[in-house]
């Protein structure tokens, strides 16, 4: 008997098999969510060829059907991430997992798909890893525990790197889901958590939870820590991500002024904000999405910002006025083209806040989000370059430049493809898991490009903007739908080129461009103006 027969007989008593549908269905380009025994399954069509993948991005589970096919690949419409619909691979971030992959057969004009019965009920997989062998004496150090070094990790371990890994981490929890923090302050820590204990004792990762670096000596290829002990490596990865920038106005000290740093920081605020006066410091992402939540938990909230809408620099003041109102709406007061001059207080308890304008708001808590500061104290006197804004500079392959030593993730600066590899400081989840998975890769001497377009998104009383491209210096912006009405595609322009672009309720617009940026393709303003959208297959 034929083997290959022999086994294909095998795979067929271990799955359901369905017909879905007819040949001539789909044409190339489409996609349609298909049922096989209960389990909804993504069936894609390219190049006259037919494959079937999980139908939910890993991340958040959104719809994939309602995302942009482009190649072999699809991109989930809310967060960006990418999936390669032939083997079911993540390819682009966010998320940590891939799609379970199904056998497609075509017969008689027929479409069938079969489901392994061990996989019917899973919406997601984890790529096959190896774990550590203690014979290997080799050991690659991260620092920090977020996102970069997460998907590093598991990128080492994904191409059998059986070396010794240590991930040291300030934080009190293992690597967790940071975007949940400013947008839901109270979860728990188990619904955050991005893979579990056990995970990391399965394929031999040694998280190290609230332990700090202070020094590094790249000569004898040690970490310094806080409590005095040396850390080893043979290769090492900084990132160690970015702090809350603190106010330093009069009044600072006192108790009742948060920073948004960690998981603690969360529950906190939420705790002290309940039926309290609160005031936020700061009209960007993090200012805005802590407001939004805080909106019917808090006696009150009022925003500080020194603009003249939210958003203003990076979005554009017609987004940013639209923002404003849909918080007004909840009654936010926002307190524009201001600064906080002191803080009061009485018994070292936050009273009032006391703003350039003279104007006095009643305060119980001051939350505080007026930017970030790149970790990277600890490398002084140490030869790893970093510049005027205290980010670790590397260049395409994630590379600073002492050999074995590799940064990721915010605390970097780096090459940016679709800006002429203009070198940036990109403070995205999705940026921070990709520049992970390059660093693993050439840790491993697999020479491997940064070379994703960054995707981001807010999320303001349940409603979410999604960003994708690198819009600083942009100097226009072009409109489609309409801004007022909280439906809108809104393109930036810089030097007759679109460089990046925001949605609302416009999905999968930025997805879809996203993808197209990715691929090397390039916009100009005339096409954005015009009313054909074609180019962006909508």
């Amino acid at each position: 008997m034929n083997p290959n027969k022999e086994q294909d007989q095998d795979e067929d008593l271990e799955a359901v098999t369905g017909l879905v549908c007819q040949e001539a269905d789909l044409t190339d380009g489409q996609m349609k969510v298909v049922s096989v025994a209960d389990q909804k399954v993504l069936l894609v069509r390219t190049e006259g060829q037919y494959s079937a993948v999980g139908s939910q991005c890993s991340h958040y589970n959104a719809p994939l059907v309602k995302g942009a096919l482009v190649g072999n690949r699809v991109r989930c419409p809310f967060h960006g991430a990418c999936f390669n619909i032939k083997t079911g691979d993540i390819e682009e971030y966010p998320g940590l997992d891939s799609l379970p992959c199904h056998k497609v057969t075509v017969q008689d004009g027929k479409v069938y798909v079969s489901v392994k019965k061990n996989i019917l009920k899973q919406s997601k997989r984890v790529k096959e890893m190896c774990s550590v062998n203690p014979d290997i004496k080799h050991t690659i150090l991260l620092i920090g525990g977020g996102p970069a070094a997460l998907v590093c990790a598991e990128t080492l371990r994904q191409n059998c790197y059986q070396g010794r890994i240590v991930m040291v981490t300030k934080d009190s929890l293992p690597p967790y889901d940071k975007p949940k923090m400013s947008k839901a302050l109270n979860e728990n820590s188990s619904s955050i958590v991005l893979r579990s204990n056990e995970f990391f004792q399965q394929y031999g990762i040694e998280v190290r939870t609230e332990q700090e670096a202070v020094s590094v000596n790249t000569q004898d290829k040690a970490v310094k820590m806080k409590d005095g002990s040396l850390l080893r490596y043979d290769q090492l990865l900084i990132s160690t991500g970015c702090r809350a920038r603190p106010l330093s106005c009069p009044g600072s000290d006192l108790t009742g002024v948060k920073l948004l740093q960690r998981y603690e920081d969360a529950k906190d605020i939420h705790a002290a904000c309940l039926g309290r006066k609160a005031v936020v410091v700061g009209a960007s992402f993090i200012g805005m999405e802590v407001a939004a939540y805080l909106a019917k938990k808090a006696s009150s909230v009022a925003i500080v910002g020194t603009t003249k809408y939210p958003y203003e620099r990076s979005l554009g003041s017609q987004i940013g006025h639209m923002t404003m109102q849909m918080l007004e709406e909840h009654n936010v007061k926002f307190y524009m083209n201001d600064a906080v001059a002191e803080i009061r207080g009485e018994n070292g308890l936050v009273k009032e806040v006391m703003l350039k304008s003279g104007t006095v708001l009643e305060a119980d808590v001051v939350i505080t989000g007026i930017g970030v500061i790149p970790n990277s104290d600890f490398l002084a006197g140490s030869e790893v370059e970093i510049d005027s804004r205290k980010a670790v500079v590397v260049n395409k392959f994630m590379r600073t430049n002492v050999a074995d030593v590799f940064s990721a993730g915010d605390v970097t600066s780096f090459p940016l493809t679709i800006r002429g590899d203009q070198q940036v400081n990109v403070g995205h989840w999705q940026m921070s898991q990709a520049h992970g998975r390059v660093a693993a890769l050439n840790i491993l001497n697999i020479p491997t490009k940064i070379e994703s377009v960054p995707f981001f998104w807010t999320v303001l009383l349940g409603k979410s903007i999604r960003y994708t491209g690198y819009g600083e210096g942009y100097t226009e912006i072009v409109f489609k739908g309409k801004v007022e009405e909280r439906k809108f595609l809104a393109f930036y322009i810089k030097d007759d080129a679109v460089v990046a672009a925001a949605s609302l309720m416009f999905d999968p617009a930025v997805a879809r461009l996203a993808e197209l940026m990715a691929a090397g393709q390039r916009f100009t303003k005339a096409q954005t103006q015009a009313e054909d959208l074609s180019w962006l297959q909508m």
